[in-house]
């Protein structure tokens, strides 16, 4: 018999053709079932009452239960001293002090905080007068783009109380039972600003600017 290299050819490209149209009817998934196609209603939105009092202001809004206590300040107050960095509480750029305490606020529901005490960037300082803190990263250059610094100022800000309060850590985690308050050193500094990430890699600065203030030497 006589080979036909031109049919043989066809041959193979049908065959080939044939078997990537079959495994790709047999990968391709069915319809995606929509919550409208298997009869559910759509999520509706729930607004509540929510009374915030932010830098010493006291707002009284009607709040979507899913918006975070971040897309309120800069999205709806136009608060946008608090930055909006990874969105998933790994960066600190969004951290401001709820009562006293930190939180990232892209992390926090701000339905949830109803009858806070909420302090931003903007209510640090006092009109024109900067916070210690604030003065304190200037001065020995605690940022360099500056786009995690409202989040690094108020974690610094909040910080240090709670070294005062004695809050252990995993540098001195006894630090309740010791006699006297230990020294605030570098590598504790650097532990409890540890969920405040700087891209720009500022971080000697930013421990030089915590230790001023600590020390009283930036008031």
């Amino acid at each position: 018999m006589e080979f036909d290299e031109k049919e043989s050819e066809l041959s193979r490209r049908g065959f080939v053709g044939a078997a990537v149209v079959g495994t790709l009817t047999t990968a391709l998934p069915g319809p995606i079932q929509t919550e409208e196609a298997v009869g559910e209603e759509p999520a509706v939105a729930q607004i509540v009452p929510c009374s915030l009092t932010i830098n010493g202001k006291l707002h009284r809004l009607e709040i979507d239960t899913r918006v975070t206590l971040l897309d309120l300040l800069r999205e709806h107050l136009q608060m946008t001293g608090t930055k909006k960095g990874c969105d998933h509480g790994q960066c600190g750029a969004c951290t401001v002090l709820v009562n006293g305490q930190r939180i990232d606020s892209c992390l926090s529901l701000a339905a949830v905080h109803d009858g806070d005490h909420i302090t931003t960037i903007e209510g640090l300082a006092e009109e024109s007068k900067l916070h210690p803190m604030q003065a304190a990263f200037i001065e020995h250059d605690g940022f360099q783009c500056g786009y995690c610094t409202p989040g690094q100022i108020c974690s610094a800000v909040a910080m240090l109380e709670e070294w005062k309060a004695g809050a252990p850590s995993n540098v001195t985690p006894n630090i309740a039972q010791l006699t006297g308050r230990p020294e605030l050193t570098d590598d504790e500094i650097r532990e409890r600003m540890s969920g405040n990430l700087c891209r720009c890699g500022a971080y000697v600065g930013i421990v030089a600017a915590v230790r001023a203030v600590h020390e009283g030497k930036i008031a």
